[in-house]
């Protein structure tokens, strides 16, 4: 048994590994994150065939379009978690694989029909529309599902990383240039926001940092890299444990910050912020010590970790039940405690 699992009120690799109809996603995430198999091991991508199969993917590309789109047509914002934009988002981190024609339709779809004209993801296809959760949620799934090196994508990357370091940008004041923030959406660099009352918004460098995170090495442009430092800096200024980011129109931070769930959408948690700051090789930075112990007091005597936010009854399908142990929270947890080590 692995060090970081001797730690655990329990073993809960048995329970995420078993054959499961309604979450095979997770027995597929857990062979390659959690046991280090490689992606095309015989078990690995037998399990994505299970995927692709039974539970909630199938369901979800049922309700596709012939076109590629969910519900309606045009950049897929809306209506919110059935449209195209929240389908492609839920399907990659559902597990599904991208080389499938159908998830492949839709995701030529995001990407000729939810670009503006600056190159980014856009929920409106103006720059009004171009905000940070939703620009690193799309680049994060569309990475997942397997267009790292499409030239529209690596675009939408490179503004995104533009957007947060000010990079040739006008502060929004200046309404004659002809490249500038926007009051009314990213309104400034670092990661500021108008629906956090134009300040920096950590769900926001959440997002972006997951997307950046995906991207090999090789593949991160000066650009980018100084993006990824800037959120670096951002994310460990202040302890994820108590997560007094700026908070805009509030005076303590969300409660969102402390419930885990499944899915993640815009709304983020501490959990992800430590996903995140994993994938950058710092787990073990002292830093994160308090945010860890928060994860760690989470899990119940078997070792599982339990269900606190939902988006049950807004989504294509169910996913797991709230307050119950949920297979796809302890997963996540296990990602970040494994690399703790």
């Amino acid at each position: 048994m692995k060090d970081w699992i001797r730690d655990l009120n329990d073993d809960p690799l048995p329970w995420l590994l078993e054959p499961d109809l309604d979450s095979p996603g997770v027995r597929y995430f857990a062979l390659g994150d959690l046991l280090d198999k490689a992606h095309d091991d015989p078990e690995v991508l037998e399990a994505r065939r299970t995927v692709m199969s039974t539970g909630p993917v199938p369901t979800i590309l049922e309700a596709q379009e012939a076109d590629g789109y969910w519900v309606e047509p045009g950049p897929g914002y809306r209506p919110k978690y059935r449209s195209i934009v929240w389908s492609v988002s839920m399907l990659a981190q559902l597990g599904a694989d991208g080389s499938d024609p159908r998830i492949q339709k839709a995701c030529e779809y995001l990407l000729e029909h939810a670009i503006d004209k600056n190159g980014a993801f856009s929920a409106t296809r103006t720059q009004g529309g171009a905000i940070l959760c939703l620009m690193g949620n799309l680049s994060a799934a569309l990475l997942d599902l397997g267009w790292l090196g499409d030239e529209r994508l690596h675009g939408a990357l490179e503004w995104l990383a533009r957007v947060v370091t000010g990079e040739g940008i006008a502060p929004w004041e200046e309404k004659g240039a002809p490249l500038r923030y926007l009051k009314s959406a990213t309104c400034g660099p670092g990661f500021c926001c108008s629906a956090n009352n134009r300040k920096p918004c950590a769900w926001g460098a959440v997002k972006v940092m997951l997307a950046f995170s995906k991207l090999p090495d090789v593949a991160r442009t000066p650009l980018i890299q100084q993006a990824v430092e800037m959120g670096l800096e951002f994310l460990l200024g202040r302890d994820p444990a108590i997560a007094d980011y700026p908070m805009g129109y509030s005076t303590k931070p969300s409660r969102s910050w402390f419930r885990f769930g499944y899915p993640l959408f815009y709304v983020t948690d501490v959990l992800q912020n430590l996903e995140v700051l994993t994938r950058f090789g710092y787990a073990t930075d002292p830093r994160l010590g308090a945010a860890m112990d928060v994860v760690s007091g989470k899990q119940d005597q078997q070792g599982r970790w339990t269900m606190e936010y939902t988006y049950n009854g807004k989504t294509w399908v169910d996913i797991e039940e709230k307050k119950k142990p949920s297979k796809w929270v302890t997963l996540r947890a296990l990602r970040v405690l494994k690399g703790r080590g």
